[in-house]
Order: structure tokens, then C-alpha cells, then sequence
């Protein structure tokens, strides 16, 4: 049965998947608005931290705001939902809480609030659909194993980088072909001093928050999402930052293959982005059986040895619906990282730091993401992005400059950074997959 006439006849006995979504901003907002539109789910319950919008959401969606139950109290919560009822609130620790909740949507894009949710929920025995890839590039690993033990899914979502390529690359391997490199488009020229200020202007013309702009713009998003991908199918990125050259569709092929081939690569089984392939994604195969190469050819697939599969788009949260039903209906994962990561998302200084500065969040004013092998920054003690926020500087470190962990008194009180040390301990001791 396809998805489509699944979700109808779950609806159709009288079932909706209940969706809990915490962090309603742009993409929190499209997802509400799609799953309006759909068989078989809807958001019964939306956490922001902003009063009333939460409410603005369901306005959006075109949810008549009578329907909507505006409390922070549990047993409320639930039995608004019981009755049909949808339920806004400001606490996002609630949703996890709300007995007749299925799955939570983390999108708050705040690596601390990411990992907190995504626990919660967990231990709630709920689903976990993790748009916040910046809590995956840092916990991911742990928080799927935490999920496996109480058998509830953890998974990113379709639509997002990670997820559309990782489409492209189960479909390629699984037929047999060798990946050699999966990558994305970037979106925005790569400018690695974007801040919330200079991308001001921008934002405001596209609806759209300076510091997530600033994100894409300094290149963070793609390094994190990158990342993400590179641990789920493990494979790492060919030079630190990787290489970003500008390319077409129509020379992917030519371009994210070994030097030797005439390309950019060093090796093979490596994660890349382009520039001038935005918004599409990528995969870059190659099959050594010559019937194959001959099929390959004969299909308009080019000369080879290397081929290209390119997706020319990606609906970001528009598509999530579909890993939210596979991960609720069928107990489908659409990527996440079941070995021990392999690539790692570390900070660098957007401007001359100084002893005593403490670093704010992603797509602010002083720090960067850069991608690079998870055991060269474990063995040079880089400090992972995801626990960069709110750390305090020990040292001066110049613009440019990777931190260390030596460079920072992190906070202690973060949920993230204690169960990143449970990863490594993990990773470190052996018992990954």
C-alpha cells in the first residue's frame, strides 16, 4: 500500500497521528501548514517560547483558534487532544508529558533545547522526528541508541539536506553501485563573517530570522547538515571544510571524483558540497561491471566511469510529514547515525575572541562550523559546535583559529554536553555497532 492510501485509511478508521512540534518558527510553521492539508495527521500540540506564537501558528494553518486549548497543565493538554482539540504552550518539557501525543518535532534549531526535547521524549516512549540537525551532529549517535533501547524511532527528516541525499544514496547502493561522494548545493555564497547584523537587511526581505541567515550564510548549516550525513552513512569529509567547488549538474560527475579521474577527491566515500547545484542534492557513483557501464551510457546517463544522480530540489519541512508517517505507521527511520560518527562538526573564531568572552548561539557574532574527521578532532581536542554556546573563553583565540576544549569553560548545566560525554565514553570504550 503507498504511504498516500495508508495515511487515508488510518483516517479513515478514525486515527490521525498527534504530532507534538516544539519551536513554531519558519519551519515549525510550514510543517503545521502542510499537515493541515493531509490525510491522517495533524499538530495537536505546539511548544514556542514566545507567548501566542503558538497561536499565530494555528491561525496560519487555518485551525479555528475555539479549537485550540491555550495551557501549561498536563492533564489539560490531554484532555483537550481526547476531545480533538489542539493545545498550545509555552513549555516545551509538556509535550513530552502528553500521554496521547505519538511523536515530537524538535525545530527550535538551538542544539541544547534539541537534546533536551529529544530526551524527554525518549523516556516518554515517544517518537522523535529531529529537524534540529545541529543537537544530531553533536549527540545524534547517542540519542538513536538511547531510542533503539526504548524501541521509539529517532530520525531525521525528509526534505532537509540530509535526508533527500539519503534518499539518493540508499537507492544507489542499494543497487550495488559504489558511492564515491554525496554531497549538497549551498544555497547562499559562503561568507564566513555573516552575522546577524549584516544578514539583517536580507532576512527581513525573505521573512526570515538574521541568525539562521547568518547560519547558511557562514557556512555552519552546511558543515552541521554535512556532518549529519557523512556519520549516518559513514563517510568523511575529504579536507577539512570540504572542498565547495561551483559546479552544475551536468558536472558533478566530472568534478567529485578522485584526482586521478580527473577530479577534486583525494578519496573516495566522501561528504561535498557545490556551489551553483542550489537547492538540489547529489549523489556520485561509479560500477567497475561493464554491461552496467554500458546500461548507464545507453540511458542517458553519460560515459561514465562515474555517474551523477541529482535531485534539483529539497521542501525542507514541507516534506517532514513523510518521515513523521513512516516513523509513526510503519517504524521507518529516514537517516540517522547508527555507528560511531565519523565526522565532526568543530568551532572556529568569526572574529578575534578574547579570554573572558562567552560564545553565542549559531549564526551569531563569534563562532563558525567547520567539518572535519571525528578522530582528527578528537585526537587535536577540538571543541564540537553543538556545545559551543554559552562557553566562556580561557584564552584569546584569533579570528580563524579551531577552538580546543582548552579554550572554553563550557556549562556544566547543559543536557547536551553531558550526553555528548556519554557518547564519547561510548566511542571511546567500544561498544558502538
Amino acid at each position: 500500500m503507498t504511504l498516500y492510501n495508508e495515511l487515508k485509511e488510518y483516517e479513515r478508521a478514525g486515527n490521525r497521528i498527534r504530532v507534538g512540534l516544539v519551536g513554531s518558527g519558519q519551519m515549525g510553521e510550514g510543517l503545521v501548514c502542510q499537515m493541515e492539508t493531509m490525510h491522517g495527521m495533524r499538530a495537536y500540540a505546539i511548544a514556542d517560547v514566545i507567548p501566542g506564537r503558538a497561536m499565530q501558528v494555528y491561525q496560519s494553518a487555518r485551525v479555528p483558534l475555539e479549537q485550540v486549548v491555550e495551557t501549561d497543565d498536563v492533564g489539560l493538554a490531554a484532555q483537550a487532544i481526547a476531545e480533538g482539540k489542539r493545545v498550545a504552550t509555552t513549555q516545551s518539557s509538556l509535550l513530552a508529558k502528553i500521554p496521547n501525543l505519538d511523536i515530537i518535532v524538535e525545530a527550535t534549531g538551538v542544539p541544547e533545547v534539541g537534546a533536551r526535547v529529544a530526551i524527554d521524549a525518549i523516556l516518554g516512549r515517544k517518537h522523535v522526528l529531529q529537524m534540529n540537525v545541529e543537537t544530531d551532529a553533536t549527540v545524534g549517535y547517542y540519542l538513536r541508541q538511547m531510542a533503539n533501547a526504548a524501541k521509539v524511532v529517532y530520525t531525521l527528516t525528509a526534505g532537509d539536506e540530509p535526508g533527500t541525499t539519503m534518499e539518493l544514496f540508499d537507492f544507489a547502493a542499494s543497487l550495488g553501485f559504489e558511492v564515491v561522494c554525496a554531497g549538497k548545493g549551498k544555497n547562499n555564497p559562503l561568507n564566513r563573517a555573516s552575522n546577524p547584523a549584516t544578514a539583517a537587511e536580507k532576512a527581513k526581505a525573505q521573512m526570515m530570522n538574521p541568525k539562521m541567515l547568518a547560519s547558511f550564510e557562514d557556512g555552519t548549516k552546511t558543515m552541521v547538515e554535512m556532518t549529519s550525513l557523512g556519520n549516518a552513512i559513514g563517510f568523511v569529509p575529504d579536507v577539512r571544510g570540504m572542498h565547495g567547488p561551483k559546479a552544475t549538474h551536468q558536472t558533478l560527475s566530472k568534478i567529485y571524483v578522485p584526482k586521478e579521474a580527473g577530479g577534486i577527491l583525494n578519496q573516495t566515500g566522501v561528504v561535498e558540497y557545490g556551489l551553483g547545484v542550489a537547492p538540489g542534492v547529489f549523489v556520485v557513483f561509479t560500477t567497475d561491471h561493464p554491461k552496467l557501464a554500458r546500461d548507464l551510457k545507453y540511458l542517458s546517463m553519460g560515459d561514465g566511469p562515474y555517474w551523477a544522480l541529482f535531485r534539483p530540489y529539497h521542501l525542507t519541512s514541507l516534506e517532514t510529514p513523510i518521515s513523521i508517517a513512516r516513523a509513526v505507521l510503519k517504524g521507518e527511520t529516514t537517516v540517522a547515525t547508527d555507528r560511531p560518527p565519523v565526522a565532526e562538526t568543530i568551532t572556529v573564531a568569526k572574529k578575534d575572541l578574547k579570554a573572558g568572552d562567552v560564545i553565542d548561539g549559531l549564526g551569531g557574532f563569534c563562532v563558525y562550523g567547520m567539518i572535519e574527521r571525528a578522530d582528527v578532532a578528537r585526537q587535536d581536542n577540538l571543541l564540537p559546535l553543538g556545545l559551543a554556546p554559552g562557553s566562556r573563553l580561557l584564552n584569546d583565540v584569533p579570528m580563524g583559529t579551531p577552538l580546543t576544549y582548552a579554550d572554553v569553560e563550557l556549562d556544566n548545566s547543559l543536557t547536551i554536553l553531558h550526553l555528548r560525554r556519554l557518547q564519547d565514553l561510548q566511542v571511546q570504550n567500544g561498544n558502538g555497532n
